[in-house]
């Protein structure tokens, strides 16, 4: 039997409005369930600029606790209306520690869960040290109305391991909201192309579909600007991609799958029956000498 899964990667720009931001994603989800989509990915941190290209407390003010989230709760209601599945980003206060979170909303609008990034980058104009602790929820996964999905978020994505984690844990579609553009202090996008094809990897290495959805513009701060590169794409379980938005453009792909037959396909791999966990011990380090564990 078919179990049919419409996934849709969405991108856009973010203004200094939040209001705006918010607006622009609502429209975007409304816009992509009207193509038929089922899962919706908005982009990390969509309701503001992408604040960590500098350092500024004054950014801190715009986080908010989860319960009474005034975008969450906006968008579990366009969830429950829709039919679909949002996964929603936004700056997270837990009384002392803030973090990089994401709501995972299922299709009747309930929040079924929090994960909070993993793997917090710091480079020019990727300042999140300075604003989020390392997510303390580990890889998560839920079953959703249109399947079991894992989340990770944008640095996140250069980790096999959670890709891998999220596999164990059951997932059936991989989901990366992400900021990321040209490396500073250059202009240009040397990171695309690794930036994709690691994602690919994820897909082909776990049998899965991967859905991956990037900001686009160009954000400045007193000393640096980043321009963001869009590329949203979605890969199929082999890792072949098979929906591609511009480097530039506010755009919505979808692509439609049917997770029954790729389960199967994933069965007839055999790769997680001939896992070896038992000499995995390296990766339970952070130098790989087992000796001094």
């Amino acid at each position: 039997m078919a179990r049919e899964v419409t996934f849709a990667a969405t991108q856009m720009s973010c203004g200094r409005e939040a209001e705006d931001n918010v607006a622009r994603a609502e429209r975007l989800v409304r816009d992509a369930a009207q193509r038929g989509a089922d899962v919706v990915l908005l982009q990390e941190l969509f309701e503001t600029p992408y604040f960590p290209i500098d350092q500024d407390a004054g950014w801190f003010a715009l986080a908010r606790p989860l319960a009474g989230h005034p975008t969450v709760d906006r968008l579990r209601r366009v969830a429950r209306e829709l039919g679909v599945v949002v996964p929603v980003s936004f700056f997270e206060r837990a009384n002392n520690a803030f973090f990089n979170t994401v709501a995972m909303v299922d299709a009747d609008g309930s929040v079924l869960g929090v994960y909070r990034k993993t793997h917090i980058p710091q480079a020019p104009a990727y300042e999140e040290k300075y604003y989020f602790s390392p997510g303390d929820t580990g890889p998560r996964v839920w079953r959703t109305r249109y399947g079991v999905l894992g989340i990770g978020i944008c640095w996140d994505q250069w980790f096999p391991e959670s890709a891998r984690c999220m596999a164990l844990m059951g997932a059936e579609a991989l989901l990366y909201p992400t900021a990321i553009g040209s490396d500073p202090p250059t202009s240009d996008a040397r990171s695309l192309g690794a930036w994709q094809r690691v994602q690919q990897g994820h897909a082909a290495a776990n049998f899965m579909p991967l859905v991956a959805s990037n900001r686009i513009g160009t954000e400045r701060a007193e000393g640096t600007s980043t321009r963001f590169y869009g590329s949203s794409f979605i890969a199929d379980h082999t890792g072949a991609v098979v929906a591609q938005a511009s480097q530039d453009a506010e755009e919505i792909v979808t692509a439609t799958v049917d997770l029954d037959e790729i389960r199967g396909y994933r069965e007839q791999w055999s790769v997680f029956r001939d896992r070896r966990p038992d000499v995995y011990d390296t990766l339970l380090t952070l130098g790989g000498d087992t000796a001094s564990r």
